[in-house]
């Protein structure tokens, strides 16, 4: 009956709440049709207690993607997905303990240890269902990066050898750091970690704890009760299923005794071992022969079906119609718990419902005959909540080549102003204390050290709407950088901005609704927006990317 009713509210909004509106002749065309009044219904609507918060692999998720598409389809715009439909479908995965997980060690004296599961060590829920049988080989951070001209592999033949390798990367407190300063670098995902070590020849991979770097005490029994809870989480853990995919050797998370022990059995202190990862360029390698290792893990993957919504209005230029600007946000969100609805209104219905404005501003300018030269491409991401997965699905199956895309915006939480009290916890890390007051009239820009002209772009887009434009967090321990949907497509070489007026406190709780969105600020935020990726689909330029296009 409830999933009835919001068919029905999805019917009465499309065909009657939203009528196509006379076009305003002004500089950029269809500006003047972004308004308070149609970003604050969308938004009612798509924020609602109905919508149960948006969840990834549920029915009002499903029903946002619905309502998502039949806009886009309302518009006039065209779909490029499979048969010309408006999702680009993916695939994700979670993840269950399976069969047997076992490591033993075998020492000099012909003694065995067996590691206990769940206080020795643990399998990634990436890993691969396997077996290994090896000596080990220790390599620091066990990176290979060349754009950062960091490779931790060097030539070393790694064939049949179980590697360890540390947690995180060099000199991850320095701002300095070549690995992206402050903010932690895709280079050092533990799954690439891993598709590092298999492309090296590795029969498994081993992961410990950087404590050099990390001095509070590990409590390994207690990380692996949150990595593998007995009782089911209420939102499962997932990854990309072409990811894992892609990982075919077992991958372990051993404690600190355990790599204690293990390099204490070839006369290798680990804290001095540790600290000696701490290099430019490369480490190298460290044999450890007075230990073998056999260990097994098995990994349960369940594959669940996924989709973003997508839709285009082509270019008028014959030659840079060729070319896309992406303009995205993502509609997911983190759901309900029983009676708490998690309504996502700013976290990322507010980015959503400007994503639909800005679509039907390009609509209503192409019915009067204005097309930008270059092509846009609308994209409603989802599962970002779950780390970013349907922006990474899109990088890495594309509807349109990367080598064409000049830009891509992304606005992700640009419905409030930005406010970080004093004591805010492990939220607001690396954030200065700050009052909304502060904030009225503010939006940060992310992205913007990547392309110098992407951000003379913005700027100048501005100046028609003045808004504060804040460029402070691109190098900042709070990994806002990396926390949304422009991350993978700066991974791969295109410039991206990330539009966002900051955290606050009702930020991924229950009272992120729509009744607290500053909907004047937001409208300004979507013109600045719609005014930006109208004049970069127009220039005669693109965009340069101003560092080395990551490798991985």
């Amino acid at each position: 009956m409830l999933l009835t009713i919001i068919r029905i509210a999805i019917i009465s909004i499309i065909f009657f709440t939203y009528p196509i509106t006379t076009l305003a002749q002004v500089d950029v065309p269809g500006n003047a049709s972004i308004t308070e009044a149609d970003l604050r219904a969308d938004l009612f609507f798509l924020a609602s207690e109905n919508m149960q918060g948006r969840l990834t692999d549920t029915p009002e998720n499903n029903i946002a993607a619905m309502f998502i598409k039949a806009r886009f389809e309302r518009l006039g715009l065209e779909g490029i997905g499979p048969e010309k439909s408006y999702y680009h479908p993916f695939n994700i995965v979670r993840f269950s303990i399976d069969k047997e997980n076992s490591l033993v060690a075998s020492l000099e004296n012909g003694n065995l240890l067996k590691s206990r599961l769940g206080q020795d060590f643990y399998p990634q829920r990436f890993s691969a269902t396997g077996t290994a049988d090896g000596y080990v080989v220790f390599l620091g951070f066990g990176i290979q990066a060349p754009h950062f001209n960091h490779n931790d592999y060097g030539s070393a033949n790694m064939e049949g050898k179980i590697v360890l390798v540390l947690d995180h990367e060099p000199s991850e407190k320095d701002p300095d750091s070549i690995f992206d300063g402050l903010v932690t670098s895709e280079s050092s995902r533990s799954l690439r970690k891993a598709i590092y070590a298999q492309r090296a020849g590795a029969s498994a991979i081993l992961f410990v704890r950087d404590s050099h770097n990390h001095s509070e005490i590990e409590n390994f029994s207690n990380n692996f009760h949150n990595y593998w809870p007995t009782a089911p989480r209420r939102i499962p853990r997932y990854s990309l299923a072409s990811w894992v995919n892609r990982v075919r050797i077992p991958a372990v998370q051993i404690s600190e005794t355990t790599a204690e022990m293990l390099l204490q059995e070839n006369g290798r202190n680990y804290i001095e071992l540790f600290k000696s990862a701490e290099t430019k360029g490369s480490f190298s390698p460290v044999e450890l022969p007075s230990v073998r290792l056999q260990l097994s893990t098995g990994i349960g993957r369940h594959l669940i079906s996924d989709r973003n919504v997508i839709a285009v209005i082509e270019g008028s230029d014959p030659k840079l119609k060729n070319e896309w600007i992406v303009i995205g946000a993502h509609y997911d969100h983190d759901g309900a718990d029983g009676p708490n609805v998690f309504n996502g209104a700013d976290d990322d219905g507010s980015g959503t419902v400007a994503l639909l404005e800005i679509a039907e501003a390009y609509s209503l300018a192409a019915r009067n005959g204005q097309r930008p030269r270059r092509s846009i491409l609308f994209a409603a991401w989802n599962s970002e909540e779950r780390g970013l997965l349907g922006a990474w699905a899109y990088v890495e199956n594309p509807l349109r080549p990367l080598g064409q895309t000049v830009a891509t915006l992304n606005m992700d939480m640009i419905g409030r102003n930005e406010e970080v009290p004093l004591g805010g916890g492990r939220r607001f890390r690396g954030l200065d204390v700050q009052s909304a007051n502060e904030n009225l009239n503010s939006v940060n820009i992310m992205g913007y050290t990547y392309s110098r002209h992407l951000k003379a772009a913005v700027e100048k887009a501005n100046r028609e709407i003045e808004l504060q434009l804040k460029m402070t967090y691109d190098n900042n321990a709070s990994n806002l950088l990396r926390r949304s949907d422009q991350w993978p497509f700066l991974q791969l070489g295109i410039p991206s901005l990330f539009f966002h007026t900051g955290l606050h406190p009702d930020y991924h709780t229950v009272f992120d609704v729509p009744e607290k969105i500053n909907y004047a600020k937001m409208t300004r935020i979507t013109k600045l927006v719609h005014r930006l990726s109208w004049e970069l689909a127009n220039s005669n330029t693109r965009p340069v990317y101003d560092r080395k296009k990551p490798i991985f």
